[in-house]
Parts: C-alpha cells; structure tokens; sequence
C-alpha cells in the first residue's frame, strides 16, 4: 500500500513541479520541470537518504565506537523483527533523532549527541523505537523523497524570484504568474509535508511503544525532546527546513497547537494518547515476541530493554 502511496505522491509533487515551471516559463518551463521532475524522482529513489544524513552532517557509527547505542538499536530492531538498520550519530546539542532509507533493507536511523546526553537508556530506547516503527511502516522512502522534492519545490520559487522577470522566458502570466509560483511553492512544499506526517507519528508512537513495551519512556522522551527543542537550536535543520517532518518532534521550534499548520501533531496529544496505552496494557504485544538469536542482546530481564546497571552507561550515564 504504502508503494502506491509513494508512487501518487510522486505523480502529485511531480505535477506541482510541472504546474510552477509553467507559470515561470510557460511550456517550455513546464517541459524543463517535467525534465527536472523526472530525474529528481529517479536520484531521489536511490540516493535521497543520503542527502538528508549529509545535509545534518551525520556520521555512521559501529559496535565498537559507540556500542550501547548500537547495542540498543540492534536489541530493539531485533524485537522488531527488523534487519539491522545503519546508525548515524549527528553532532548537535538539540536532542532529536529521525529515520530514513527506501525500504527496511536500506534504512537508517540517525540521533543527535544531544538526545543521548539528555535522555535516560530507557527514553533512548523509546526514541529509538519510534524511529524503526517509521521503517517498519514503510513510511521512510515517502517522508525522505518528500523532503528531497519539498527542498526542490522551494527552490524553483526562489528560481522565479531572480528569472521569472524576464520578458523573453514566454511566461503567459507575466510577473502575476511569477509571483504566484513564488508563494505557492514554498506552501504547496509545506502542506504536502504535513499530510505527510502528522498522522504517521501517532502510528510510528504506537508501534514504537509496543516494540520498546514502555509507553511512559517515550512520553517522557517526548516531553524532554520538546522543551530541548524550545530551548537549543537546529541550525543544519534551519538550513534545511524540508527534511523537519522527518524528526521524532520538529526541530525548527516547539509546535504547541495541533492545527493544519505544524508539521507534527501536538506534543500534549502524543503524551496524552501514550498514557491512555500505558493505562490499558496496549505496550503487551511484543513484550512476549522473540527476537532473533543472532542479535539478541547479552541480559535479559523482566524490563524489555533493561538498564543494565553494573556496566558503564556510555552517553547516557
């Protein structure tokens, strides 16, 4: 379902890219988009994933450079029943973290030194949860080939800006057309990635509770994550602000109303939705699920991801 998903966002975003190219350069502009479009598609099928990690400067991380945190993703992807997803460690005091990669075969999971430093193992562990809920879904090529074109889509605005003023562009709107793909393509960007994710995170946050079977450790993650978030900012997100929808909260400011124009649902109305869970034992399903033996991690104990006190906490002591 979600490839059909991918393929009508494509064809979607596609026809905006078409329709703005229009209005700055009339048909010849439109056949340039569709040219554009179509090999931005291609690229962004394969390669988009690494663009995000390299516009947040993310370095891949191993067991023996930072082992409890891939030992924690490992733990979880296997209770997920997941392929071990690549991890990305992201040099940024704004505790955050997101997923990305075309499919669960290819995907990535990404934290900023930020969210280690702030957070318990066990919101970690939720945060991190939530992350492979999003690969579990399938929802990391739409959100991260959204994030390409959203960029791109913005681009061609600003594009109209400095060109679309020509006289001999065969622009059939004149400067109104210009200045109409100036203001709408930064929005049209925008609103596309809030359908995108807003009704993905409650998901991803269910699942996410489910496979680290605390509910709690990702509200209080959640709540930690948000005031952080208020409080330091994101300057590679600033940068980049059509790759926000792909973190586990918006790194760009603390959304506080749930409306048509944040990027995220309310952080209140997550919280409040994994309490009601917690309260009616909604976290059991893979409480009792086996993992893989080959990824297991080396304790086990009634808490499904434990704490592991006797051993050095690495970023999280």
């Amino acid at each position: 379902m979600n490839y059909i998903k991918t393929a009508m966002l494509l064809a979607g975003m596609t026809a905006l890219f078409m329709g703005i190219g229009f209005m700055i350069g009339g048909q010849a502009g439109m056949m340039i988009a569709l040219v554009i479009a179509a090999a931005m598609n291609l690229f962004g099928y394969w390669n988009s994933d690494k663009m995000v990690l390299r516009m947040h400067n993310a370095q891949e991380i191993d067991e023996s450079s930072a082992p409890e945190y891939y030992g924690l993703v490992r733990q979880l992807a296997a209770r997920a029943d997941l392929p071990m997803p690549k991890v990305y460690l992201i040099d940024n005091p704004q505790p955050n973290a997101f997923a990305t990669g075309r499919n669960p075969e290819n995907a990535a999971v990404a934290a900023t030194t930020g969210l280690l430093h702030m957070l318990s193992r066990q919101e970690v562990a939720g945060v991190m949860a939530h992350e492979l809920a999003h690969v579990k879904n399938r929802d990391t090529l739409i959100m991260t080939i959204t994030a390409t074109l959203a960029g791109a889509i913005s681009m061609l605005g600003n594009f109209a800006f400095f060109f679309g003023g020509n006289r001999d562009n065969n622009n059939p709107f004149g400067f109104i057309g210009v200045l109409a793909a100036m203001i709408v393509a930064p929005m049209a960007a925008m609103l596309v990635q809030m359908a995108i994710s807003r009704t993905r995170e409650y998901a991803a946050d269910r699942m996410g509770a489910e496979i680290c079977g605390e509910p709690m450790a990702l509200a209080s993650a959640l709540n930690k994550i948000a005031g952080g978030v208020a409080q330091v900012r994101n300057p590679d997100a600033e940068h980049n602000p059509a790759t926000a929808h792909m973190f586990i909260i918006n790194p760009l400011s603390g959304e506080k109303m749930d409306n048509l124009f944040s990027t995220h649902p309310a952080t209140e109305n997550r919280i409040a939705a994994l309490r009601e869970m917690a309260s009616t034992g909604g976290s059991a399903a893979f409480r009792s699920a086996p993992s893989r033996p080959k990824a297991t991690a080396p304790h086990s104990g009634s808490s499904p991801v434990p704490d592991h006190p006797r051993r050095p906490k690495g970023p999280w002591g």
